[in-house]
């Protein structure tokens, strides 16, 4: 399975969406920024995407809800320790309280890995993330997994406005 990002002007993002509404496409709206993904057998529709490969897969996205992206930067020796931690979280995740889905990304052309998580609200990952392991910082004293430090970003399915 393949996975697609791109990011605009929610209006473009919308239009996008819109033009090819057959598509499993989910509009998110961040702070200060709107994403479009695109999950498909398939290529995508976007002219210059972000491109991964589903790992792990868990859930049926949804058009509403709370999507957390960790970002993690990993290095080229790193990859099969992430990957062999990482991609075995439907233990830890799938009876949580508010969990709808989660997908395991593995970049194209990048070294940034995408922990993508839809909860019905913030606080169901926030218990979720306190609940597991998932101290980024520690395993990459150990193990100089990471080329620089992860990050979480974010998003609603709805913009604030409506919200």
């Amino acid at each position: 399975m393949n996975f697609y990002m791109t990011s605009g002007t929610p209006e473009f993002m919308e239009s996008l969406k819109a033009k090819y509404a057959k598509e499993d496409m989910y509009h998110l709206h961040g702070l200060g920024n709107s994403v479009l993904i695109h999950e498909t057998s398939g290529k995508s529709f976007f002219q210059a995407p972000r491109k991964f490969e589903v790992m792990e897969t868990l859930g049926q996205l949804s058009e509403k809800g709370y999507f957390v992206l960790q970002h993690v930067p990993v290095s080229e020796e790193g990859r099969p320790i992430f990957e062999y931690k990482y991609t075995h979280l439907t233990s830890t995740i799938e009876r949580e309280p508010g969990f709808i889905a989660l997908r395991v990304l593995k970049p194209i052309k990048s070294d940034t890995y995408i922990i993508l998580t839809q909860w019905t609200g913030s606080n169901s990952f926030d218990v979720w993330q306190k609940s597991v392991a998932f101290d980024f910082d520690k395993i990459a004293d150990k193990q100089k997994l990471f080329t620089s430090a992860p990050y979480i970003s974010t998003y609603k399915s709805i913009k604030n406005e409506e919200a």
